[in-house]
């Protein structure tokens, strides 16, 4: 599969879909992309009225240019066949399912979605989430067109594995490495998991940190109040973005020369491509506002 277009998802936030107020409050949020979850944020009598709500949402047009998303419950699940027949009839942007574990997986929601009239533009979220997932993940990432992206479950995944969330994450560090190569290698786009402690400013700002310089391309949040930084640490800095454009005006003019050289050092066409990637990265944003 070739490289998807940039489509910013710096922030990408969870919402109770049970909730009338989180929904309404979501249109007024610098996020770019939104989650409306039918699984963990809803008890089990809310679920058909937050499904409800969630669809409403989706068809009403008000929520700017954020990405709408639906999270539906797991595969197996009382829910989960309901949940995608009415999702796929609301056509939001991407349709995230919990604890995918195989590519047949990925090929039977894919499915499940068309059967249902889902519109092209409807795209398949997989969360990766399982020991199992991780270690097939490469097979899920490559398993069908339409699946544009990977959400990294932390929470589930540090359950599963006995290990605790601890500042630096060691013991994701393997999982979160193979799932990121999965996913360039598919040319799909990947999120970084959640951070749990909303007061914790600090800590998240360095969590945020380290998933982009991982390369993570945004990352799932459980409160607004984290939107703006991770929008922040998740786009090109002012200094990113003039280093970006001396690369390419050095490249530029010593064209044919056969070395180029910016800041002291050696520029070469790998130095160019990602150059060209954080300016049109910055572009989008900018336009965004």
């Amino acid at each position: 599969m070739s490289e998807l277009a940039y489509t910013p998802r710096r922030s990408v936030l969870y919402m109770p879909s049970s909730n009338a107020r989180a929904l309404e409050k979501a249109k007024t949020l610098p996020v770019d992309a939104l989650i409306l979850d039918l699984e963990d944020a809803v008890a089990p009598a809310d679920k058909p009225a937050a499904r409800d709500a969630a669809c409403a949402a989706v068809a009403s047009g008000e929520y700017g240019e954020r990405e709408l998303t639906i999270r539906v419950n797991a595969i197996g699940t009382q829910w989960h066949d309901d949940d995608m027949a009415a999702v796929a009839q609301a056509g939001p942007a991407g349709v995230v399912v919990p604890k995918v574990s195989s590519a047949d997986e990925v090929r039977r929601l894919v499915a499940a979605l068309e059967a249902a009239g889902a519109p092209e533009g409807t795209r398949l979220w997989a969360m990766v989430e399982t020991p199992t997932a991780v270690l097939d993940v490469r097979e899920i990432a490559r398993a069908s067109d339409r699946l544009a992206a990977l959400v990294i479950g932390s929470n589930d995944l540090v359950k599963e594995l006995r290990a605790d969330h601890v500042p630096g994450r060691a013991p994701l560090l393997t999982a979160l490495s193979w799932s990121l190569l999965a996913a360039r290698e598919a040319g799909v786009a990947i999120l970084d998991g959640v951070y749990n402690d909303v007061r914790d400013a600090e800590g998240f700002r360095a969590e945020c940190e380290q998933g982009r310089d991982l390369g993570f391309d945004g990352k799932t949040l459980v409160h607004p109040g984290q939107v703006e930084v991770c929008n922040e640490v998740f786009a090109p800095s002012a200094e990113a973005v003039e280093d970006a454009k001396g690369v390419l005006a050095a490249w530029e003019d010593g064209a044919g020369s056969g070395v180029v050289t910016y800041g002291g050092k050696m520029v070469e066409q790998l130095h160019v491509d990602v150059a060209q990637r954080v300016l049109a990265t910055h572009e989008v944003i900018s336009a965004r506002g």
